[in-house]
């Protein structure tokens, strides 16, 4: 687990002034990276981006690198090669963590006027900026790690058997779709696939009609391991670089006639957002929490799953906003309305944990794998994280400002996801936006 440093003193400023504003995600203590590129820029090809980390405004460009040219590199890349696009062969937190305190005692209000100069030439505004996923995915994992969430699913199909047996022993997840895994601001075409919504007939296939999102929490892979070679619960986050907002979007008709006996399918893969900044572990050090608490009837982790560092500080205390707004708002001016508020401290596992398990077999997880949470939901109606449970699978409509009503997502509705963190005696940094507007189905 990462110590709280001089990186995370809520007094530190930045010559950079948007970066103070108290309401900014990205205040000097969160320094997130991201990959982008400006109209300025002379990129060879469409999918070239350079790497770069957030502060207030703007974004600070990695690729040049004149300011910190003897701060070690706190990524590897292939061959040697400059940073194109593809993933870093590792990235060490150890390293990162020293180039990003580097980095901010070169952005701090004690900065020399010459490292200002040479700072502010690599510098872009980030509204003029396009960005790309932050890493190259080579694969992805989602669980299902909120037990309020799976109890609640449960309980709509399965009303006296919530919770399958294995729910308390293992981290469920399922392998998704790496390809089709979109950055923030993407349209998202409705998909088409099998529905079976009369149990009479054949199943038909047409558009989707229950497309609904899913609020969860993304981590990335920084250092992988060896096939083979498992990751013990006490080495889990040396192994993950940092967080992002992910929707993993959902058709649920078609989730509910394919999924038996095998799990997610089509219904998961034709599209995933996420947010385009990695907030690292050490940027998040002040808002860890307890794992947890389980009930006492409740078995505890198997030995491999847990150790004492885990119980006390595996947790994350990140708020996790969902929004939406129609066309007929954006045509009216209304603002986006509020959905749910969730937090991943109600996760039942830790990312920790998800990894470690991830891992226990000898899989090989490699740099830039994308895991995710599940959809993190609470125990109030106003803390569930997807309409599924917001409506009940549809039987409870929302009602919307602008007279509408919405058991699941329509065309021309976007979806806004945010996330932060607040605690007293620290800074708020946030995770950014992930946003995704639903086009019609071809």
């Amino acid at each position: 687990m990462y110590e709280i440093n001089e990186t995370h003193d809520p007094n530190l400023k930045s010559w950079v002034e948007s970066a103070n504003d108290p309401n900014t995600d990205f205040p000097i203590q969160n320094l997130p990276f991201c990959r982008f590129r400006h109209p300025s820029m002379d990129v060879v090809e469409e999918g070239d981006y350079h790497p770069g980390i957030i502060v207030g405004d703007v974004v600070l460009d990695l690729w040049y690198r004149s300011w910190w040219a003897d701060t070690p590199a706190p990524y590897e890349f292939r061959g040697g090669a400059e940073y194109d696009g593809v993933t870093p062969v590792q990235i060490r937190n150890e390293t990162w963590n020293e180039f990003r305190k580097s980095v901010s005692n070169s952005l701090s209000e004690a900065a020399h006027p010459k490292t200002r100069e040479a700072m502010g030439k690599d510098m872009f505004p980030r509204a003029e900026c396009e960005f790309g996923l932050p890493l190259f995915i080579g694969d992805y994992t989602d669980f299902y790690c909120s037990i309020y969430h799976a109890t609640n699913v449960g309980s709509m199909f399965r009303p006296d058997n919530p919770l399958l047996p294995n729910y308390k022993y293992v981290p469920i997840g399922y392998h998704g779709r790496a390809s089709s895994i979109v950055i923030s601001g993407t349209d998202i075409k409705r998909p088409h696939g099998q529905n079976r919504s009369d149990a009479e007939k054949p199943p038909v296939f047409i558009p989707c009609k229950n497309l609904d999102y899913e609020m969860e929490l993304g981590f990335f892979v920084g250092k992988g391991n060896e096939l083979g070679e498992p990751i013990p619960i006490s080495e889990a986050e040396e192994h993950i670089f940092g967080v992002c907002l992910v929707n993993d979007w959902s058709a649920r008709d078609i989730q509910a006639w394919e999924y038996q006996p095998l799990g997610p399918f089509l219904a998961k893969n034709f599209a995933t957002t996420i947010s385009p900044y990695v907030v690292t572990m050490e940027a998040l050090a002040p808002f860890r929490t307890p794992a947890f608490e389980r009930d006492t009837d409740d078995p505890q982790p198997l030995e491999y799953l847990g150790d004492e560092q885990n119980r006390k500080f595996g947790g994350l205390d990140i708020n996790l906003e969902v929004y939406i707004q129609t066309e007929k708002m954006r045509n009216e001016n209304i603002e986006p309305h509020r959905l749910s508020l969730s937090n991943t401290k109600d996760l039942y596992w830790t990312i920790g944990q998800m990894l470690t398990h991830h891992a226990s077999n000898g899989c090989n997880l490699q740099t830039g794998d994308l895991m995710a949470t599940g959809t993190v939901s609470g125990k109030e109606k106003s803390e569930r994280g997807c309409m599924l449970e917001l409506t009940w699978r549809g039987t409870e409509p929302i009602e919307l400002p602008s007279g509408e009503t919405r058991r699941f997502l329509e065309d021309g509705d976007e979806v806004i996801m945010k996330g932060y963190c607040e605690r007293e005696g620290f800074r708020r940094i946030g995770l950014g936006e992930c946003r995704g507007r639903i086009l019609p189905a071809e």
